[in-house]
């Protein structure tokens, strides 16, 4: 980024400092964040100034200042300010203190200001949301899952009696197909979980007959059950999946029982095939293939191995993920000893070592924010805590508002963020820096009981809160007034000037408009 470009986003003002009561109107909002600091109030001809400060009469040769040198001249050539305030914003620049800086340190401390004041400014704006909705369903049962496929822009849901449903990116309803095993059709057993495996173009879904079928998205047949993992020691009723993106091969596909056991299977050649296919199996690509559990804990598919811990102890296992960040499987339960087990992976990646949290009463779900490095947990308690994954004695910080049971949480991860939902249908958005939330007003149906899904796509600005077989959706209205407008009419054309590098654009019934800052 030039010089000028940002200056720009400091301040559009050519006058003097603040000193200068014409130069008041042009100080931006950065300023909020520390109003009066030196950095915050130059303009774009203080820092052409300084820049030329810095030029050197030879090619190639950069000019450093030391803090007496910078002070001086700067006071001097600006033209307002200090010495006390440049030797301030010296000492900023100066991180490493070896006593000199030039241009690149300087203008690399502003843009570093500049990236934090956008990541200030993105956490503290309250998004707005359109009316409530509720989603036109053929679910007869409990919505069990909802997930967005990026590869076809499409949604999908399933409910706990089999039925799946697809949409399409506007949300309208396409098909519906009902998805079972065999064993479900004998014994009317229940789809408990669903994951998308992006990286194969699969789905996975899991049955309460401790069974997980796999199914083809590509198949000629509309969902093809291609693999089916039999002979589960408990049922199933959480799953998630991770792949590299680096490395589609390598992929987690990791679950939990209603044994408390939480157990997940590595895979290393996932392009190639998530299980190797027997000599004896049938030719046709069509044909569904059992594989039992236990051929996977014995080795015997060399294409993926088996990762698995109790810790839990009889617990179910309400939710789980694995997360990249951390090398480790994260789980949770509703009892209040190893209420949350983090399982990390060793360097040989076949064994795990446990930590784990102790809540009060329980929780009811978790999220992990890995640039913050936060997991948030919703307490059956009332409380929203946030936890070092690090430190396991106590939170880091507790959310306070909620005046019955917190059932979900979600960040909001780009605006660093967090969704909570209590069981009296009160739906919170934190502040996690000021740890302050607002109440989103929204009606919400009546029912006393109830079974809630809560799923936020961050992508589309959509969230999706089921009660039983019904969906509702909030949707984030796009805010076209913050937009950055350079010309009050339509532009009609742009062109580039490579001498003075810097675009000239025209607007109906004007001239050239060049950005001669």
């Amino acid at each position: 980024m030039s010089c000028q470009k940002a200056a720009l986003e400091l301040n559009t003002g050519s006058q003097p400092g603040p000193k200068s009561p014409e130069r008041t109107e042009d100080v931006t909002a950065f300023e909020d964040y520390g109003t009066g600091l030196l950095e915050n109030q130059l303009s774009v001809c203080d820092f052409v100034k300084i820049q030329k400060a810095f030029e050197s009469p030879e090619p190639r040769k950069i000019i450093c200042m030391s803090r007496e040198d910078f002070t001086q001249k700067m006071t001097e050539i600006v033209g307002w300010g200090t010495k006390e305030e440049y030797g301030e914003l010296f000492d900023k620049v100066d991180v490493a203190q070896d006593g000199f800086i030039n241009w690149d340190k300087l203008t690399s401390f502003i843009l570093l200001e500049l990236y934090e004041q956008d990541e200030r400014a993105k956490a503290t704006v309250v998004p707005q949301w359109k009316d409530l909705e509720f989603l036109p369903l053929k679910h007869k049962d409990n919505i069990q899952k909802v997930i967005f496929l990026k590869s076809s822009s499409h949604y999908l849901t399933i409910s706990k009696e089999g039925l799946l449903a697809i949409w399409g990116e506007n949300l309208k309803l396409q098909e519906t197909f009902p998805i079972t095993s065999d064993a479900t059709k004998l014994k009317h057993l229940w789809v408990t979980s669903l994951v998308s495996l992006e990286n194969v173009n699969k789905i996975a879904v899991a049955f309460t007959s401790k069974e997980i079928c796999f199914y083809d998205l590509l198949s000629k047949e509309e969902f093809a059950c291609q693999y089916k993992l039999q002979g589960l020691k408990g049922t199933p009723i959480c799953m998630d999946y991770w792949y590299d993106p680096l490395d589609a091969n390598e992929s987690i596909l990791s679950f939990g029982d209603i044994t408390g056991k939480v157990q997940a299977i590595a895979f290393t050649a996932a392009l190639i095939s998530l299980f190797e296919r027997p000599a004896s199996a049938c030719e046709d690509g069509e044909a569904t293939m059992t594989i039992n559990w236990a051929e996977l804990l014995s080795g015997c598919h060399k294409c993926c191995h088996i990762l698995e811990h109790k810790l839990h102890q009889g617990d179910w296992v309400r939710q789980v993920t694995y997360n990249a960040s951390l090398d480790a499987i994260i789980s949770s339960t509703t009892s209040n000893t190893n209420s949350v087990v983090l399982a990390w992976r060793e360097k040989s990646k076949t064994h795990l070592n446990m930590t784990s949290f102790n809540i009060a009463q329980g929780i009811h779900a978790f999220d992990y924010h890995s640039r913050l490095n936060l997991i948030a947990t919703a307490g059956i308690n009332n409380k929203v805590c946030l936890w070092n994954p690090y430190v396991v004695s106590k939170p880091v910080g507790v959310l306070w508002g909620h005046s019955a049971s917190v059932i979900a949480v979600q960040f909001f991860v780009e605006r660093k963020q967090l969704f909570s939902f209590s069981k009296d249908k009160v739906l919170r958005l934190w502040d996690i820096q000021q740890q302050l939330s607002i109440r989103i007003a929204c009606s919400l149906p009546e029912s006393q009981d109830f079974r809630c899904l809560f799923h936020f796509d961050e992508a589309h600005g959509r969230l999706f809160i089921s009660f039983n077989n019904r969906l509702a959706l909030l949707a984030i209205k796009s805010d076209a007034s913050k937009r950055v407008k350079s010309h009050e009419k339509a532009v009609t054309c742009v062109l580039y000037n490579s001498i003075l590098k810097q675009p000239s654009q025209c607007e109906e019934d004007t001239n050239e408009d060049p950005y001669d800052n």
